[in-house]
Parts: C-alpha cells; structure tokens; sequence
C-alpha cells in the first residue's frame, strides 16, 4: 500500500488519519455521555475528564495532522459518476465536519482552562490556559461543546450512511477508496 494518496484512492497516512479521528470522535462521544452521570464518589469522577481532555488535545493535534497531510498529498479527485449536487454536497458536509471538530475542541478547551488551569495530556505535555476568567466561559462553552458534539456525531452518521449508499446501492468505489481497496 501506497503512502500518499494517488489520483484514484486514498494512501494509508490518509487513511489512518480518518479512522483514527472517526474513532476518536465517537469514544469520546460515548466518554462525555457516560461521564457526565458520574457523581462525586465514583473512582472515574476526575479519570474519565482526564481521559478525556488528553485524547481530545490529542485529536486536535492529529486534525491538524490532517490538514497539513492534505496539503502535502491533497485527495484524489471525486469520481466521475458523482453529480454537481453529490459533490457539492460532500464538499459541505466535509467541511462541517473539519470546522465543527476545531470548534468542538475549541469549546472543550474553553471549559477545561475556564478556571485558568493548564490541560495536562497523560503527563507527557501540558497545553497552557491563555483564555480564562471570562464571566460565564465554562457555561457558554459547554452548552457550545453538547450540542456541537451531537451535532457532529449526527453529521458523521449522516456522512456513514452516505459512504454506505455509494458501496451498496451506487456500487462506486467511494468507500472502498477509504478502506484502500481501489488499485490505481
């Protein structure tokens, strides 16, 4: 398997990237839910944020990652069966999906250094609080981090089940394109 994507798939840097960060994404979805029905006594009461706020610096670094791959290597180009709409419509919902995450990991920042601490990442490095003490931060910043993380989730479904479509029903190589199938 190739490094760099090719004009016809994907190469394996692109494509551990995207399933990592995909399931980044949902564990700490599934994470924040569970954590959240924590009380004060439970043994995972301050794990499990920890846990959290680690992988997430971790998820922005990889987005980052990302993005700066995608220069390097940009994507190949979307096949020729795809209409003006499908491919107006992938290009949104990829960039929702990017603009989101940034936001996301933005707002869960902006709660985690709301007190004016630093974010420590599994003792390996600390991401300094430069924001802080603004009147309401934490507040303003997790209704912003809910609702985005289910707007995302939701978003990367809907991005799935398009995935799916083309495999099963179009039989393109969409999909098999993200799973390094497609030959050059």
């Amino acid at each position: 398997m190739q490094w760099r994507n090719s004009a016809r798939r994907y190469g394996l840097i692109s494509i551990l990237l995207h399933w990592g960060v995909a399931l980044a994404v949902f564990g700490l979805f599934g994470l924040g839910l569970w954590m959240v029905g924590l009380d004060y006594y439970s043994s995972w009461y301050r794990r499990a944020p920890e846990l959290h706020k680690g992988i997430g610096i971790l998820l922005l670094l990889a987005m980052l990652l990302r993005l700066l791959w995608r220069l390097a290597s940009p994507p190949p180009a979307a096949l020729a069966s795809y209409s003006a709409l499908t491919r107006r419509g992938a290009a949104l919902v990829h960039g929702l999906l990017y603009l989101g995450l940034f936001v996301l990991m933005l707002s869960g920042y902006l709660i985690s250094t709301a007190d004016g601490r630093a974010i420590e990442v599994f003792g390996w490095f600390s991401v300094p609080a430069t924001l802080s003490g603004v009147d309401g931060q934490e507040d303003l910043a997790g209704v912003v981090h809910r609702w985005l993380a289910w707007g995302l989730v939701g978003l990367a479904a809907l991005h799935a089940l398009a995935a799916l479509k083309h495999h099963f029903i179009d039989r393109d190589a969409t999909l098999s394109r993200m799973l390094g199938r497609e030959r050059d």
